[in-house]
């Protein structure tokens, strides 16, 4: 899905790269036994090691390592079975030694791939070009006083993931769909969380422009980015922004710039650091990282159904479209909500279910599958007393709004509003009769060939019914009759 702006100059084709910052899901931090848990009071989880005390060594935490092989293998990436901690030399007031440990020219992860999943049902790979382990950086808060900066080092020493794709993107909707397919990897593989308001999971978004064709232009890069929404709307007006630039004679310069999400629009932060600015060279006081392959082999023997498998699968086994499969499977929770409502149950009834009443009304009360008024097993007990014909389609309609508003389960509602379907045949052929009596004119209009006119019948026949009769036998009545019958 390729984005083109139109310039006078002709197309402008824009190229994104995206490196994503994610917080692995450990109880402590990446090089010492500090807690990570959000929300503790200011300085409650900092470590001798965290706040740089001189004589401090780093330990390497063996759980995170074994998060980002998890995460690199959920990706199809190369596993670097030796990798090196190099430390990254920058000064902020927040981050007390004044170097970052991370990993440069031998990451633990190298090359992978992501397959997104478009509107429009296309399905293209976006390249991972590597995955990398740091540490964070702590947290300067500037609003609190009006003359000073005050520091909070909880976050200082939190375990990382860097993930850096490959400039693969052409659109805002291709970097929307990367992220949120990148997250529900992680969350499926349980090595972070992806919350993206709680800082968990940011990104630093690389934007250039170019005409179709040419080689790759001047890149600027966007901190510190924390929605999916806001990454979008800061490619779509970085992107003409640099056309504006490039159409009117100037130039894009290679830099830092920021996303202001109240005004829409994107502001310089700093000139652009290179590699060689931040003076990388191995930790002296880290040995190189060295995995044995049974130690990868056994990761990868653990890892669960990600969403790409299972989407296949609800595609083979139950006849699935691949957009209904896609939609379910695009988070963790959604799809094992669905497999309980579908389990010895029609899987495609379900799905229309799950992603058309469910949806709709867990979108219009703002709610999480995880906080749905309806539970998997209620839902699936409505699709069985359709089933048996206890309720037709259209009365399911109403107990599903019933049990919404009061919890109950369905049969309960059934029972309590009178709602069950009449199935005797005498009753529903006394009603058809009186449908076909009192419309002398449709019944010549069907018998003369306009067989759209038997919804008119069926229309009398379920409002004398107040919807209860079987939809199936009363149409099956109808034709019976309506054929056979002589005109009046």
């Amino acid at each position: 899905m390729t984005y083109l702006i139109a310039g006078e100059s002709g197309d402008w084709e824009v190229v994104i790269g995206l490196e994503v910052h994610a917080q692995i899901v450990s109880a402590a931090k990446l090089f010492s036994g500090a807690a990570t848990g959000f929300g503790a009071p200011p300085n409650a989880q900092v470590s001798l090691v965290d706040a740089a005390m001189p004589g401090m060594l780093p330990v390497i935490n063996e759980h995170c390592v074994t998060q980002a092989v998890r995460t690199g293998l959920g990706l199809n990436a190369a596993i670097n079975l030796t990798s090196v901690f190099e430390r990254k030399n920058y000064f902020y007031a927040d981050l007390p030694a004044g170097y970052q440990i991370s990993q440069y020219a031998q990451p633990v992860v190298g090359e992978g791939s992501v397959i997104l999943d478009l509107a429009d049902g296309s399905t293209p790979t976006i390249g991972i070009e590597r995955l990398h382990m740091e540490m964070d950086a702590g947290k300067s808060l500037h609003d609190q006083d009006p003359r000073r900066t005050f520091i909070d080092l909880n976050r200082s020493g939190v375990a990382l993931m860097e993930i850096v794709s490959k400039p693969d993107m052409r659109s805002p909707e291709e970097a929307g769909a990367y992220l949120r397919k990148l997250r529900s990897i992680l969350r499926y593989l349980g090595t972070c969380d992806g919350n993206m308001e709680e800082g968990s999971m940011r990104c630093d978004v690389n934007v250039s422009v170019r005409h179709p064709g040419e080689d790759l232009r001047t890149r600027t890069e966007i901190k510190n980015v924390n929605s999916v929404r806001f990454a979008m709307q800061a490619i779509e007006y970085e992107a003409n922004r640099q056309v504006e630039a490039y159409e009117t004679g100037g130039d894009v310069v290679q830099e830092t710039r920021l996303f202001d999400a109240q005004k829409g629009e994107t502001r310089p932060m700093r000139s652009k650091e290179y590699a060689h600015d931040y003076r990388y060279f191995p930790d002296p006081d880290l040995l190189p990282l060295v995995l044995s392959q049974d130690y990868v082999d056994a990761i990868q023997a653990n890892l669960p159904e990600l969403p790409d498998q299972r989407k296949d699968r609800y595609m083979a086994a139950d006849g699935l479209s691949a957009y209904d499969a896609g939609v379910l499977v695009a988070e963790k929770e959604t799809a094992e909500f669905f497999e309980r409502v579908a389990k010895g149950r029609d899987a495609k009834t379900a799905a229309n279910w799950v992603t058309g009443a469910l949806f709709g009304t867990l979108n219009r009360l703002d709610l999480a599958i995880t906080e749905s008024p309806v539970t998997a097993d209620s839902l699936g007990q409505l699709l069985d007393l359709i089933a048996d014909d206890t309720i037709s389609g259209r009365i399911a309609k109403d107990v599903f709004e019933a049990m919404v508003e009061t919890g109950k389960n369905p049969a309960a509602i059934v029972e309590e509003k009178g709602l069950r379907q009449i199935t005797d045949t005498g009753a529903i052929e006394a009603a058809v009769d009186e449908a076909i009596a009192a419309g002398p004119e449709q019944a010549a209009q069907f018998r003369a060939g306009n067989e759209k006119v038997i919804g008119w019948f069926v229309g009398q026949v379920m409002k004398a019914t107040q919807g209860k009769a079987n939809p199936q036998a009363v149409n099956k009545l109808l034709r019976r009759k309506l054929e056979t019958e002589d005109q009046p």
